[in-house]
């Protein structure tokens, strides 16, 4: 990728910071930006759709993927594996779509790695009590679970300052219109503009 093309943006936040209720409500409102729909091996929860919320496959499918260095990024997530395949990525750039991955931390430390022109975003709630109260919320865990998912959600935050920008998860409308901002901020660089307006500022200089 070259700072004049589609961009790739990383959103990571701890469960229950609404991350994926804020990516999905960019990508319905800004044109031209996709979500990077993850494999994943965890059981589908109820509604989830296969190919819409993620690509559910088995513990042997995921590892051959991973022996064929198919993924852009991957990780073992309560037992469950959790990948980005540079496949899929990959398309919607070339189609010249921005693209957004969801993904925690050691996954966005890894595509860090490899891509050197990445923008990073890290959601935070705005306080633990209630971060708990939206993991209670959900109606899918135990309260074992809940307390563990807790527990990594510490561990995960503290990986806030690795991102490029930090968007505190309060009032919804905020932390979109924030989101938002930061995409649209990125496609309006002198680099972007160049490119896609050349006839007009050729027009205009000449």
């Amino acid at each position: 990728m070259t700072p004049d093309r589609a961009r790739m943006f990383i959103v990571s936040a701890p469960s229950g910071a609404g991350k994926t209720s804020l990516v999905r409500r960019a990508v319905s409102e800004v044109t031209d930006l996709a979500v990077s729909v993850s494999h994943t091996t965890r059981e589908p929860r109820a509604g989830e759709v296969h190919g819409e919320h993620y690509h559910f496959t088995d513990r042997a499918g995921f590892e051959a993927m991973i022996d064929d260095d198919r993924f852009l990024e991957y990780a073992e997530v309560f037992g469950n594996f959790y990948g980005t395949s540079v496949d899929a990525a990959q398309r919607c750039l070339s189609a010249g779509q921005d693209v957004i991955l969801e993904i925690d931390w050691q996954g966005a430390k890894q595509v860090r790695k490899k891509l050197d022109d990445v923008v990073s975003i890290f959601i935070l709630p705005p306080s633990r009590a209630t971060l708990i109260e939206r993991l209670r919320g959900r109606g899918q865990d135990s309260e074992e679970v809940i307390e563990r998912r807790t527990q990594e959600a510490v561990t995960e935050m503290k990986q806030y300052h690795h991102s490029d920008y930090l968007i505190v998860n309060d009032e919804f409308e905020l932390a979109l219109a924030e989101l938002k901002s930061v995409i649209i901020a990125h496609r309006v660089t002198k680099a972007r503009q160049a490119l896609r307006h050349a006839g007009l500022i050729t027009s205009l200089t000449h």
